[in-house]
């Protein structure tokens, strides 16, 4: 069996790294738990980058290794799946299959999208309904596959315009994984950073907090990220053609209902989604956890009378290999913290006084928008970079929150070759429909790398603080 370069350098490095932790006396303060901890964290990281075995598998067996070899108990192991953050997730993509059959999904996008007069226009109202999409649909690929069918209505009412139809279709992977920052919920990542901190500094993010630094990020980097699209892609001529789209339009090409009266479903579901939004932004005054007001909306949602999903259609609709690799890496972060694997590793950074927040906020930045070309999995990248972000954070006496917080944000930038992301892979490859070439990635990538780093950085030094994360 042959090796690609890239399996063959993963290869060496894991034997190496293995084979030198072996040897407790090469390094001095490295215990039995520790060294173990690391072996497996660096097994696992290679096995994500450079072979072929699905990530949610390479996790589950890093959190059996760890929990055989007694560095977590079996209790940590499997109580990650009863952590809070997993059954957020879980109701709310109960929630959101309630969306998805309502229809109410598409008949807001038609809503916004209807406005347009202008190329322009149609690029930032369809921006602001993907935005939006990010407090009803968890995870970035629920997102793309529910707003794949407004993408294939639009494309077929511009059919005669080839190269709007190609920026539309970056468009719309591209702000959902840049939106996705805006809510707890918009991605697993999310809830792995969360949990890293909590485990590793004992602070909780909640989904207040959480809104109130990322979607300010949100919308302005997707709004960006609709300017660059359409710069890199399209011809002033084309921005000049006269755009008129209808929302009897996107209902004759997208099979869905989205003129007339709001029905009863929609109504019912508009008003409990309203509801569990609004519960999660006011839990300060009110002090229910956004995982209880999640399974009650869960629950009400998918109640006999009351429901609009049957409980059983809507359990299918979750990805449980999703939640399953949020549980193990959970137990893969308790492991490095508890171990003092993570302490071990930053022991040699400088402190604080050589080392300035910007300067040190400037390489997480970097390596987090970068990572995507190693590690495809978001979750994964996070698994591997937040808990050395958050333990580096403390040894040079960077605020963890914001280090993090940084981290995850510019790990949303993961644009640059079709499989970096699952909805970028998803609008690659649209059958009947002009879409997108990995030369008009790379295109974009250029512009947009560079410039989501800058405002990334930009927002944990300027605004953050103003909201309260100070670096």
């Amino acid at each position: 069996m042959s090796l690609t370069n890239r399996q063959a350098v993963t290869l060496c490095l894991a034997l190496s790294v293995c084979g030198l932790l072996a040897v407790p006396t090469n390094f001095p303060g490295l215990d039995g738990d520790a060294r173990l901890t690391l072996a497996v964290f660096v097994l696992a990281t290679c096995a994500w980058i450079g072979t072929p075995v699905d990530d949610t598998y390479v996790a589950l067996g890093a959190g059996l290794a760890l929990a055989v070899t007694g560095v977590v108990s079996a209790d940590t192991l499997f109580g990650t799946l009863g952590d809070p953050t997993v059954w957020l997730l879980i109701c709310a993509f109960v929630l959101a299959a309630a969306v998805a059959r309502s229809g109410l999904a598409a008949r807001a996008a038609a809503f916004l999208v209807g406005g347009a007069r202008t190329v322009r226009q149609l690029a930032h109202l369809t921006t602001a309904a993907l935005v939006v999409s990010a407090f009803a649909i968890p995870a970035t690929s629920g997102r793309a596959a529910l707003a794949l069918p407004v993408f294939l209505a639009l494309a077929r009412v511009l059919a005669d315009h080839r190269r709007l139809v190609v920026a539309l279709a970056l468009l719309f992977p591209t702000v959902i994984l840049l939106s996705a920052v805006a809510t707890l919920i918009g991605a697993g990542a999310h809830l792995i950073t969360v949990s890293v901190l909590w485990e590793t500094t004992g602070e909780r993010i909640g989904f207040p907090q959480w809104l109130l630094l990322g979607l300010p990020l949100a919308v302005v980097s997707s709004h960006l990220a609709a300017e660059v699209v359409l710069l890199t892609t399209t011809r002033r001529a084309d921005r000049r053609v006269p755009v008129r789209v209808t929302a009897a339009d996107i209902e004759e090409h997208g099979g869905q209902r989205v003129t007339g009266p709001l029905s009863s479903v929609e109504t019912r579901c508009l008003g409990l989604l309203a509801s569990v939004v609004a519960l999660w932004c006011s839990e300060p005054l009110h002090q229910v956890p956004p995982a209880l007001v999640a399974l009650i909306g869960a629950v009400v949602v998918t109640a006999p009378v009351l429901g609009t999903i049957r409980l059983k259609e809507a359990l299918g609709t979750i990805p449980w290999s999703l939640l399953l690799f949020m549980a193990a890496t959970m137990a893969m972060g308790v492991a490095l913290s508890d171990s003092g694997a993570a302490d071990w590793l930053v022991s040699g950074l400088p402190g604080d006084a050589t080392v300035p927040a910007w300067a040190f906020l400037a390489v997480v930045v970097t390596v987090s928008a970068a990572a995507h070309l190693v590690l495809q999995s978001r979750s994964a990248r996070s698994s591997v970079l937040v808990p050395l972000v958050v333990a580096s954070a403390v040894a040079c006496g960077v605020d963890p929150v914001a280090a993090a917080l940084a981290s995850t944000a510019a790990a949303g930038f993961c644009h640059t070759l079709p499989a970096s992301a699952k909805p970028v892979a998803l609008f690659a490859d649209v059958p009947d429909t002009p879409t997108y070439t990995p030369r008009d990635l790379l295109r974009l990538s250029a512009v947009l790398g560079p410039l989501t780093a800058a405002l990334v950085l930009a927002f944990a030094l300027a605004v953050w603080p103003v909201l309260g994360v100070a670096p």
